[in-house]
């Protein structure tokens, strides 16, 4: 994570996040004012709402909660419920773990972070934990826990799009008594920062941190320059602390929404649905904002123990700390509106249809994984223009929106185009400045076959899709 040093200003989180930087160097090589959202069937507006069902504050809940439909509007882009084996490691078709001692991240941590499953596993139960354990009578060493972050960079909104991130978490069941100097945070990390981007430059986006068992969270946005500067670095713009009544002894959600559809364009914090905390674009300048905001993310959950922000608020660890606070995590969820709010009360079409292509890198890499509802798999064409990659749904349908799920090598310019024969097509979207990352295109047409035809890759790589939905009547 990156050398940032924490400013013990306790109405804010003293620069944490930046432990993302040198992490990611190390470890990293190669997605509202205006309108209403809805999870769960719930609405989501000015006026605070439910984002989700969680148990009753004071609560433990005892089974895994389902991962939440997508609302009307928006379409379901990636999750994890974490439904492994117990006392297994996190699939790392979906995850990588960060390791290393804190002291590299930045933030004056003094854990060491392992891929032990005594530290990160999946307890059997539809739950992640991320557990921090001590050894010795020395309570400011000996500490080992977990962080992991997200193989994929590509959670984001598209212009005029919306993008939300939620996941149902228990902090650690401690008490301000024997919980001092645990830190446990749900964040995420601009894309751009794992190829080269500085970070603040990148942004981070925390969308829950709690230090020392507090029964709070406090939500910020990093970005700008290191020091200072227009996001007031290292604090960042932040929430300040707020309550969170419960959330050591039961599931809460926690969600941030980055909304590219109103101007100003927003970031938005919530608590159980409650909007706590909103940030818009004219609170800094225009290349700030864009370089911090406008494009994909990835996600990260750690459990660190000391450092800047815990001693901030008089945190540990101390002689009464206990070893083995965990923080669990029933799911995390990735929903995409896409411009213009189509698709409301849309069908997934295409998931488990068959799919052909016009190459495939290897035989590791077949059309069918794209529409297979899986990111950890993916299609992957040969290296040259141009290529295409399509699915027949069986019958002739309303086309209404397609969703393209990107890796690394993505197009630069494609169509979206749709066949009644598969042999005579139609273009209903057409694009020469492809983003990749999550793209969510609002189009209108019809047809039994669908396919994107790629005819400019962004990479000298070839055509790489982890998903291609089709949604419709």
């Amino acid at each position: 994570m990156s050398q940032r040093h924490p400013h013990a200003d306790p109405g804010s989180p003293p620069g944490r996040r930046a432990r993302g930087l040198l992490a990611r160097v190390r470890v990293s090589t190669a997605a509202l004012a205006a309108g209403v959202l809805s999870v769960a069937g719930l609405a989501l507006a000015a006026a605070p709402q439910a984002v989700g069902a969680v148990p009753a504050a004071g609560t433990a809940a005892v089974s895994p909660a389902a991962i939440p439909a997508a609302p009307a509007g928006f379409s379901l882009t990636w999750s994890d419920d974490f439904s492994g084996a117990a006392n297994t490691g996190v699939d790392t078709g979906n995850w990588k773990y960060d390791t290393g001692p804190g002291s590299s991240f930045g933030t004056g941590e003094i854990e060491t972070m392992t891929n032990s499953t005594s530290n990160v596993f999946q307890d059997g139960a539809g739950h992640l934990v991320l557990k921090a354990l001590h050894s010795g009578t020395n309570p400011t060493s000996g500490w080992t826990s977990g962080r992991i972050e997200t193989q994929a960079a590509t959670f984001g909104a598209p212009a005029g799009g919306v993008v939300m991130m939620q996941s149902s978490i228990q902090q650690p069941n401690l008490t301000t008594s024997n919980g001092a100097g645990y830190w446990p945070a749900f964040w995420m990390l601009g894309s751009t920062l794992r190829t080269g981007t500085p970070w603040p430059t990148s942004g981070e986006v925390d969308i829950l941190e709690d230090i020392n068992s507090r029964s709070s969270v406090f939500g910020t946005l990093h970005c700008g320059t290191g020091s200072g500067g227009p996001c007031n670095e290292t604090t960042g713009i932040g929430s300040g602390e707020h309550a969170c009544s419960g959330c050591q002894t039961g599931y809460h959600t926690y969600a941030v929404q980055i909304d590219r559809s109103v101007s100003p364009e927003q970031i938005r914090w919530y608590l159980d649905g409650t909007n706590y905390f909103t940030v818009k674009s004219n609170q800094v300048d225009a290349t700030t904002w864009s370089n911090a905001v406008d494009h994909p993310f990835f996600i990260i959950y750690d459990l660190a123990m000391g450092g800047g922000f815990p001693n901030a608020f008089g945190g540990g660890p101390n002689s009464a700390t206990v070893s083995g606070g965990q923080m669990n995590i029933d799911y995390v969820a990735v929903y995409n509106k896409p411009p213009g709010g189509g698709g409301g009360g849309a069908t997934l079409l295409s998931q488990g249809h068959p799919a052909t292509a016009s190459s495939v890198e290897n035989a590791s890499f077949p059309a069918t994984a794209a529409v297979d509802g899986s990111t950890t798999s993916r299609w992957s064409s040969a290296f040259s223009d141009p290529q295409w990659l399509q699915v027949d749904l069986g019958a002739t349908h309303t086309i209404s929106q397609v969703n393209l799920n990107w890796e690394a090598a993505y197009a630069k310019a494609f169509q979206i185009q749709t066949s009644t024969d598969g042999t005579n097509w139609t273009t209903i979207y057409s694009t020469t400045s492809g983003t990749g990352g999550v793209q969510n295109l609002s189009v209108s047409g019809s047809g039994r076959y669908v396919r994107m035809y790629g005819t400019q890759r962004a990479t000298q790589y070839g055509y790489s899709l982890y998903e291609f939905q089709v949604l419709g009547s």
